[in-house]
């Protein structure tokens, strides 16, 4: 009885300090992004169960640009997986544009990105739902075309990634405007 007085009492405020200082979010931008061949870029696409046969083949081709570990997901509910992408601030320029390239590819088109903030800064995800409507931007097939330029460096490129994925403050919910409840700041 003794020791779980002591649990409640030291543990539990300490874990809580240990999870909140540990949060992604909250030092997202103190950290420098450690380079890709210490930390490599994981790749995630879900992709048309009807392809699950080619995927050695798709893993293959994602992998190509190197320093990048690949995970395909047969997406189970529809012929075509959702076109969102998300990609993390680590990212370099171009593993990033190969992944826009295979989207394109795969998906027929891009429709949306994932603010930074909701992804490791290590992870792309192609074709994923898990991300709430109000956590990504919908993107013009002229700032897809922008962030596929090759002339775009990390840091122009992560640069433009973030302007075009700026948060709305306010979105539809039961009729009314109300605020984001999944706004990062």
């Amino acid at each position: 009885m003794r020791k779980a007085g002591i649990f409640k009492q030291v543990g539990i405020p300490f874990l809580l300090l240990l999870c909140l200082a540990a949060s992604p979010a909250m030092a997202a931008e103190e950290v420098p992004c450690p380079p890709v061949e210490e930390q490599p870029v994981k790749i995630e696409a879900w992709l048309a169960k009807r392809l699950e046969p080619q995927f050695p083949a798709i893993r293959k081709e994602m992998g190509l640009m190197g320093f990048t570990r690949v995970a395909l997901w047969p997406y189970p509910a529809a012929e075509n997986p959702s076109k969102v992408v998300a990609i993390g601030r680590c990212v370099p320029a171009y593993i990033a544009r190969h992944a826009l390239q295979q989207a394109l590819y795969h998906f027929g088109g891009v429709q949306a990105l994932v603010h930074q903030k909701f992804v490791h800064d290590h992870w792309i995800g192609l074709g994923t739902s898990l991300f709430a409507e109000s956590s990504f931007q919908p993107i013009t097939l002229k700032q897809l075309q922008r962030l596929l330029d090759p002339a775009l460096g990390t840091f122009e490129f992560q640069s433009l990634y973030r302007q075009y994925t700026v948060q709305d403050v306010k979105v539809p919910a039961f009729g009314l405007n109300l605020p984001n409840p999944k706004l990062m700041k």
